[in-house]
């Protein structure tokens, strides 16, 4: 079904009012809601489908950590109803069709131009238009442009010496074959015990004649407890959808799951101990948020880390393993946790050997396989598991610049500088959805994006209502954000981590805590009630200054 108000704007010399860099989540909104506003616009993907991260990242056992009925649009009523999840959390390929269908049923993808690259954006003082261009020569203006990158999309390769010599298969979760792998009777290498690999190793193993995981820093990680479900819980959580999504779109993480307000050291230990149960059972990052102190007081979390620990060394059978699978460099939750199904069981495999990095670190790699400080390791296919240039990496690629040339990479040299996430002082009309300053990776990403994106979307109703041209934060606003950023973000455990919510897993990034942590509803109120007061903080003209 198309929305017959929808209407596709070809690429010609006239100058577009947006351009949308990104075909995923956040893109396929943005070309949805500024089409209904009545504007002309198109995107850039550099995949060859929509998607963003869920088509890139296809590797075995990728799977959502946000229940599949509260990871998906709330824009459409029809939609909500139409579609009908599988699981509780849905995997990959489940997610993929879906975004399919969305696109398809709303004739997104004819606003795309597919595999292509946006290279640069620069923006031209004397017209107010910034100009697009993109690895495969075309040349657009527009008078937006809506950064729609993703926060996980940027995949990150180690400098590991002799990286490039292995003679075997080489593989990174981010960017898997779209045909898959087959691993069977091959001695496997998985650097990397992240979401990515924690999810992919349990499916290696299966296949593996032998799987070596070389883990740098351990993760904790929950069961996802996932389950089939059947067309009574689909009718039943349809039929309380709006309150379902009026509750996370009020919750800190944007799902109807709240904590417990009180400290984890009010409550009796049996309570206690049951709160944490019930939580494991549900699944994944929602133990992370039992109680409300859990990130904030280290005692407090101290109770969810000596539950977690219990929970991991009773499914392993070698406590020497479990020693170094449980991690001792964090606090529980200031990292993300993990979910998966069966990880840690896996070590009880007798074809999977964990290597303890931080006991014999890698040397180098060679045609043969992997050498530590210790052993080598003799290999036929090699997984990067290593995450991503977290939030960051993305709009890094393309060479932005504002004002006086300035570049985006200069301006964020010190750590990324936004204004709620959204605006960059100095680069007038450019957005940023979901990215650093805002909740971003912390919640919920598709319910972040439809509000960010609709935030945008009224900006520039303003703007044009007012007969007003460029719309920018100023400086001091930018300085406030980010003072009230580090603040909250001080407050909690969560910088005592070196996590890639600080860009520590990339060499020479800034360390700064890049995600507003405040909570999903606490931040969605920040920006109504700067909208509310004539966008507070944002420099808005009605001239072109040359």
């Amino acid at each position: 079904m198309t929305d017959p108000d929808i209407s596709t704007a070809p690429l010609d010399a006239a100058p577009l009012d947006a351009v949308v860099i990104g075909a995923g989540v956040a893109g396929l909104y943005a070309m949805y809601r500024l089409r209904k506003q009545g504007l002309r616009v198109h995107g850039f993907e550099a995949g060859s489908g929509v998607g963003g991260t869920w088509y890139f990242n296809r590797y075995p056992g990728a799977r959502c950590d946000v229940e599949s009925f509260d990871y998906s649009f709330s824009f459409s009523e029809e939609l909500q109803q139409d579609w009908d999840w599988s699981e509780k959390y849905a995997t990959q390929p489940e997610i993929l069709a879906y975004l399919d269908h969305v696109a398809d049923r709303f004739d997104l993808r004819s606003g795309f131009t597919f595999d292509t690259r946006v290279s640069s954006a620069h923006f031209d003082e004397g017209t107010a238009l910034w100009r697009v261009q993109t690895n495969d020569g075309r040349d657009v203006t527009s008078r937006f442009v809506v950064c729609a990158t993703g926060s996980l999309s940027t995949a990150n390769m180690p400098n590991i010496e002799g990286r490039d010599s292995f003679a075997g298969d080489v593989f990174h979760t981010g960017f898997w074959p779209h045909e898959g792998v087959d691993f069977t009777g091959k001695r496997v290498g998985v650097i990397g015990t992240g979401s990515s690999g924690i999810q992919s190793v349990p499916l290696i193993a299966e296949q593996a004649e032998h799987l070596y995981v070389f883990q740098r820093s351990a993760n904790y990680s929950v069961p996802a407890g996932n389950t089939p479900l059947d067309d009574t819980r689909r009718a039943e959580i349809k039929a309380n959808y709006a309150e379902r999504r009026a509750l996370s779109k009020r919750s800190g993480g944007g799902s109807p799951f709240v904590a417990d307000p009180r400290s984890a050291l009010e409550v009796a230990e049996d309570e206690r101990t049951a709160a944490y149960e019930e939580r494991w059972r549900l699944g994944g990052v929602l133990f992370g948020k039992t109680f409300a102190d859990q990130t904030s007081n280290l005692e407090a979390n101290d109770t969810a880390r000596t539950f977690a620990e219990t929970k991991i060394r009773s499914v392993v059978e070698d406590q020497s393993i479990a020693d170094v699978l449980i991690p001792n460099d964090h606090p529980i939750g200031t990292k993300r946790i993990v979910t998966d199904t069966n990880y840690y069981q896996t070590y009880n495999r007798d074809n999977v050997s964990l290597v303890d990095l931080k006991k014999a670190p890698i040397e180098s790699i060679d045609a043969a396989g992997i050498k530590t400080t210790e052993s080598h390791y003799d290999l036929d296919a090699l997984v990067f598991a290593t995450g991503f240039d977290a939030m960051t990496g993305a709009l890094d690629r393309i060479d932005i610049r504002g004002r006086g040339g300035e570049t985006l990479r200069e301006n964020w040299q010190a750590g990324p500088r936004t204004y709620l996430g959204l605006g960059i002082n100095g680069f007038p009309n450019l957005f940023v959805v979901t990215g650093p300053g805002s909740p971003s990776v912390l919640t919920n990403m598709i319910l972040a994006a439809e509000q960010h994106v609709d935030w945008i979307a009224d900006a520039i109703a303003h703007l044009d209502a007012n007969d007003l041209t460029t719309i920018e934060p100023s400086v001091e606003a930018v300085d406030g954000w980010i003072d009230e950023c580090s603040r909250r973000a001080s407050a909690t455990l969560f910088t005592s981590a070196n996590s890639w919510y600080m860009g520590a897993n990339i060499p020479g990034k800034p360390r700064i805590f890049m995600p507003f942590i405040g909570g999903f509803g606490v931040y969605s109120d920040i920006c109504s009630d700067v909208a509310a007061q004539g966008y507070r903080g944002f420099q808005l003209n009605s001239a072109v200054h040359a």
